[in-house]
């Protein structure tokens, strides 16, 4: 089905279950269409994703037909949402940004005894029909800008070949080997590099332990062990001629019992010139230079944590930062990058990615709802109104079967 088939089909759709749209729709629906298949980055998909947007998810976030015909005005348009669905079958999309994949993780026994890894499953998106595809190949999946690319791992970690994966035919375009066996890979904001984090041992591996680790009220669990990181260091990997360039990172470098855990990756800084990583403890950002050695925090980085996902907004002038809420009540804050100061209190549990300068997409629960039946919002800033986009998750935080959102810009 091509773009202008999947068009019709959606205003169809749209035609027999809402009133009579406003005049303009359908040139707001084509100029829309017109203005992102400009965009150097585009795939065909995502101007799909785009024109789906506006045909059909409008009328999917709050009940009246009025609704619609105002959420359109205020260029809510742009949203996909699918507030039953948990885990997501479905696309769910906010402006540019997208959930482009997500994962599970379930704990896997291997060959010796009382040991076991905690294996993720991918779902990414399909982007021929908007479903989320289950895809059992891969222990690591990263989605470049654009949505055209995945970097992806094999399952068996540490790895010894980067994959690039096309994400409109599903198949591997290209292998980039490397010396030192990798675990985790993240594109640049660009999609230019990739950010690869070495290990010595399998930083997924579990041990058996004689407590509740996912606080589902079975003892005898397995869980990491903390004592040690087995991580050795980072290759920065030009995506367009697979040159790699590795630097090691001293095990002394933060890497004493407790500071790390058993899986802390690297991650570019927001203009790619330094890599960061994240610690347990203060500092809780660690951040290095592209040979390894450590490095301040960026004047506009400084008051970020790798623990909120969604870091900096696309224009540079706010920073994401931490929970704000109270006992009964979630909000997260959001900052001047510069000084740490509060500029604004917002809805939301957690921040994960910035749509745009005003609105980010967050986890968030139901008012006196457990704190981990989480589900994806839209929330912004200077409006306590929050947008459903996903049905809430189950389960306690680390129980297996709970899903994790992978987005990335499109």
């Amino acid at each position: 089905m091509n773009v202008d088939e999947l068009v019709r089909e959606s205003l169809r759709e749209q035609a027999a279950e809402q009133a009579p749209l406003g005049p303009g729709f359908a040139d707001r629906v084509l100029t829309v269409r017109r203005r992102r298949r400009t965009r150097t980055l585009a795939t065909v998909a995502a101007a799909t994703a785009a024109v789906v947007a506006v045909a059909v998810a409008v009328p999917l976030l709050d009940s009246g037909r009025n609704e619609l015909r105002l959420a359109t005005e205020k260029n809510e348009s742009d949203i996909i949402a699918h507030p039953d669905q948990s885990p997501p079958r479905d696309l769910i999309a906010a402006g540019d940004v997208a959930l482009a994949a997500w994962y599970t993780s379930d704990t896997v026994m291997t060959s010796k005894k009382d040991t076991a890894v905690r294996e993720r499953t991918y779902r990414i998106l399909d982007q021929k029909n908007g479903k989320y595809v289950t895809d059992t190949r891969w222990s690591m999946v990263s989605v470049a800008p654009g949505m055209r690319t995945a970097a992806v791992l094999e399952k068996d970690l540490p790895a010894r070949r980067i994959g690039l994966l096309d994400l409109l035919t599903g198949e591997v375009e290209r292998w980039i080997p490397v010396d030192r066996g990798v675990a985790s890979v993240e594109f640049s904001s660009d999609g230019t590099r990739l950010v690869a984090t070495t290990y010595s041992e399998n930083p997924d591996l579990l041990t058996r332990v004689d407590y509740d680790s996912d606080g589902d009220g079975k003892m005898n669990d397995f869980d990491s062990d903390w004592s040690t990181s087995h991580r050795t260091g980072f290759y920065v990997v030009d995506v367009d001629s697979g040159k790699t360039d590795w630097s090691e990172v001293a095990a002394d470098d933060g890497n004493e019992t407790g500071v790390l855990n058993a899986r802390q990756d690297f991650a570019f800084s927001g203009d790619a010139k330094l890599v960061y990583s994240g610690l347990t403890s203060e500092p809780h950002d660690q951040f290095y230079d592209l040979k390894g050695n450590k490095v301040a925090k960026p004047a506009n980085e400084k008051y970020l944590t790798w623990s909120v996902e969604a870091r900096l907004s696309p224009d540079g002038k706010l920073a994401a930062g931490g929970f704000a809420g109270g006992a009964k009540t979630t909000a997260s804050e959001i900052l001047d990058p510069h000084t740490g100061e509060r500029l604004h209190k917002i809805r939301g549990q957690q921040l994960l990615a910035w749509v745009d300068d005003k609105r980010l997409v967050a986890w968030d629960i139901t008012a006196g709802d457990n704190e981990f039946h989480n589900a994806l919002v839209l929330v912004t800033i200077g409006s306590d109104r929050t947008i459903p986009l996903s049905g809430a998750r189950k389960g306690n935080d680390g129980a297996g079967g709970r899903w994790n959102p992978v987005f990335a810009t499109r």
